[in-house]
């Protein structure tokens, strides 16, 4: 299990990140048990077969993941680096043949579709994004005041945040921005690169806010799709109806926007009606009794459903584990002797928080609903798995970081 040279514990202790695996562990366990309090009822009731349970394929990504981390850390992330590049461009290639091969649903291309299983090229070109980045940002300080190095290292978050937003998948391709401008800060890229780039940023969204909030229909010139405009209304708690409606349109808007509240609406009822120590595991009534859609109480609002079943302190440890992850890739960043590894690790634990931090926030209101997957909780083969090697990385570079 161990390499041949780590003979005596404490070796192996420095080896092992063990907080950072308390972590990934304890929330492996909370996300099969509470996928299949999710799903577990339904699958019964029509007579699934044990493989087709929703938290058994769960489980199985767990299992497919962590022998990928296993295969990931024997070779040194350095030598990893050299394939950056060509890993980018493939994930490049992946997301273009979403559009010519992808699988629809409800809307939105986001699958390709081998048969037994579908996967989400999204998430695997995070990871080559990561890479990538961090291979090109680890050069000398000094060259990364050029803006056209700048302007390069932009482009490689642009480029797959542009194709991801197309499928469309808001949610997934908003990561790539805050984690970008993280890596680069990491790397020394100059704040006043950084500081333009966010005024320009926060101007564009100020007025995408102000012409899909307040802009007449037909003054429209940023075009989003039907159901992100809706959700930013949802979010800033505005009336459907435009201001000459008629009674009849008036009702109807209230009613249009109702539905599009619903799942926000019974997530936060989840949430509150937890208490502090919950109705127990698998006694939820909201997610039993359909008021949580079932189609989104096991990936989209899982934190919901822990919410209901184990109360605050459930929520509590949740958020603690989701620390302990965290907090051990800042620990493995700061130790990191080379560029590389500590770029790495700081856009590792950035694309994790993100994750977090959003997730999260929609179950409770505080951000908008973008269908972005909570890490290793939410079902979902392909976001396990590549959340797991993303992990991976980290306990790589901690593994590697006296060599340099």
């Amino acid at each position: 299990m161990f390499p041949a040279a780590l003979n005596t514990p404490a070796q192996r202790e420095r080896w092992l990140d063990r907080p950072l695996w308390v972590g990934v562990f304890g929330l492996m366990l909370f996300g099969a048990a509470f996928i299949f309090s999710a799903t577990g009822a339904a699958e019964t009731a029509r007579n699934a077969a044990w493989f087709d349970y929703t938290a058994v394929r769960q489980s199985m990504a767990y299992v497919l993941g962590l022998g990928l981390v296993a295969v990931l850390c024997l070779v040194d992330y350095a030598r990893l680096a050299r394939w950056a590049l060509p890993a980018y461009w493939f994930s490049i290639l992946l997301l273009v043949c979403v559009y010519l091969f992808g699988v629809e649903r409800l809307g939105a291309k986001r699958w390709i579709d081998l048969g037994p299983i579908q996967f989400q090229p999204s998430e695997v070109a995070k990871l080559a994004f990561l890479f990538a980045l961090a291979n090109f940002l680890s050069r000398p300080v000094n060259e990364l005041a050029s803006p056209a190095l700048f302007a390069k290292a932009l482009g490689m978050a642009l480029l797959p945040f542009a194709l991801i937003v197309k499928q469309p998948d808001l949610g997934s391709s908003l990561v790539f921005m805050p984690t970008a401008l993280v890596m680069m800060l990491v790397a020394g890229v100059p704040t006043r690169f950084l500081a333009r780039f966010l005024i320009g940023s926060g101007c564009l969204v100020a007025l995408v806010l102000v012409e899909v909030l307040f802009a007449p229909p037909n003054w429209r010139f940023i075009q989003l799709e039907d159901y992100q405009k809706r959700r930013l209304l949802v979010y800033f708690n505005l009336d459907f109806a435009p201001k000459n409606a008629t009674e009849a349109q008036r009702i109807a808007a209230r009613a249009e926007k109702s539905k599009n509240t619903y799942n926000v609406d019974q997530a936060m009822i989840s949430v509150g009606s937890g208490g502090v120590w919950g109705k127990g595991w698998r006694q939820g009534t909201q997610g039993a009794l359909g008021y949580l859609p079932r189609a989104v109480a096991h990936n989209d609002f899982i934190f919901s459903v822990i919410a209901e079943e184990t109360g605050f302190m459930g929520s509590v440890a949740v958020l603690g584990l989701y620390s302990l992850v965290l907090f051990s890739g800042v620990k493995t960043a700061s130790q990191s002797r080379d560029r590389l590894g500590r770029i790495l690790a700081s856009g590792v634990v950035t694309l994790l928080f993100t994750h977090v931090f959003v997730n999260i926030g929609m179950n409770i209101r505080m951000t908008p609903v973008t269908g972005i997957p909570l890490p290793l909780l939410s079902a979902g083969g392909t976001s396990v798995v590549c959340s797991l090697v993303a992990i991976g990385i980290l306990q790589n570079i901690h593994q590697n970081r006296r060599h340099y």
